[in-house]
């Protein structure tokens, strides 16, 4: 792939994937805008009361949104199972010259992109992480999960990763009383979601976003 590390506003790296013409974070902010889509607006609002959550990750990618989680589980006395799947994991040249390490455990951060995978990592007593190098579309698992970050390309650039089919798939893996939360907020996107039952709330998005959504499985 044919990838280039950009700097954001808020002096957080991204990458731009030129194959795509698509970059993997906002513009206005990769920290932030993980942190309000998916560690507040998802994390936050269900581990409530909760010792322990199971995630979902859909795209993996630099590893962002695994981080921030690691770190909110371990301030927070949170036991997180994480299950992440990627079907084109970003090399060590690229990954280990992002600047996650000016605000997470270098260590930590390494060792999420160097667990094997397909196969379960221990990071620490918050955090066990299970990455899955597959194709979103032909998945499938016997899992049951509490929270889903839907973090996939755009609509425009995966449009097969958006549809009614992908979210019906996405609702049978997830327990009753969870959500998955996305940084998209398109009217097709929650039309969609609303017709396999998922009930879709519309949140405040991120700086430069005025809508995300969080959909929750009863």
């Amino acid at each position: 792939m044919n990838l280039e590390i950009i700097k954001t506003n808020d002096n957080s790296d991204t990458i731009l994937n030129r194959d795509f013409n698509e970059i993997f974070h906002s513009t206005n902010g990769a920290l932030s805008e993980s942190l309000h889509v998916f560690i507040k607006s998802g994390l936050e609002f269900i581990s409530q009361n909760k010792k322990e959550l199971t995630i979902f990750e859909v795209g993996f990618g630099t590893g962002l949104n695994a981080i921030l989680t690691y770190n909110f589980a371990k301030e927070n006395n949170l036991f997180i199972k994480y299950y992440s799947i990627e079907f084109y994991p970003l090399e060590e040249n690229i990954w280990k010259k992002l600047n996650y390490t000016d605000f997470c455990d270098k260590d930590i951060f390494y060792n999420l992109h160097e667990a094997n995978w397909e196969q379960k990592c221990l990071l620490s007593d918050n955090f066990e992480l299970y990455k899955i190098n597959k194709d979103l579309l032909s998945f499938d698992t016997d899992k049951k999960f509490d929270l889903v970050y839907f973090d996939a390309f755009s609509p425009e650039k995966q449009p097969e990763l958006w549809t009614k089919d992908i979210f019906d798939k996405i609702y049978s893996f997830m327990n009753n009383n969870s959500v998955l939360v996305t940084y998209c907020a398109k009217g097709q996107v929650r039309r969609d979601m609303q017709e396999v039952g998922f009930i879709v709330e519309k949140l405040k998005g991120p700086l430069g976003k005025r809508e995300i959504l969080r959909a929750s499985k009863k």
